[in-house]
């Protein structure tokens, strides 16, 4: 196999959201989906979020990113695109890990939406009490 079609995979999740993500080495292309990353996450806080990991590992435009995303909401998935970028950086370069680790981009964030429980209006809403 050629270096050129060499990629470095990683799996990211937050919420409800899963990116699987590949980079390789090459120009700086970023697709999500079959789309550019500001046509996917309008939201410019999201692109950054996104990419972070790509800047603190100092490889922005050095690489290719190819992301598949889904569930959850676009929060969520920017999310999800951070920690797959920066688990396949640490498979490409594992001396990036020290910095990744520094900037909090290797641990999962563990917050997830609450379950509604049987006979209450939400997960931690009552139903209203009525004493008569």
């Amino acid at each position: 196999m050629q270096a050129s079609n060499m990629y470095f995979w990683g799996t990211g999740r937050r919420k409800n959201a899963v990116a699987r993500v590949r980079i390789r080495p090459g120009q700086g292309l970023i697709k999500v989906n079959n789309r550019t990353l500001e046509d996917y996450l309008p939201r410019f806080t999201w692109q950054l979020q996104a990419l972070e990991a790509l800047k603190v590992a100092g490889v922005e435009g050095k690489v290719d990113v190819l992301v598949r995303a889904h569930g959850g909401g676009l929060t969520g998935q920017a999310g999800a695109i951070r920690l797959g970028i920066a688990r396949a950086i640490l498979k490409m370069n594992p001396q990036a890990r020290p910095a990744l680790k520094k900037a909090g981009l290797l641990t999962r964030d563990p917050r997830m939406v609450e379950r509604k429980k049987f006979g209450q209006a939400g997960a931690r809403a009552r139903f209203q009490y009525s004493k008569r």
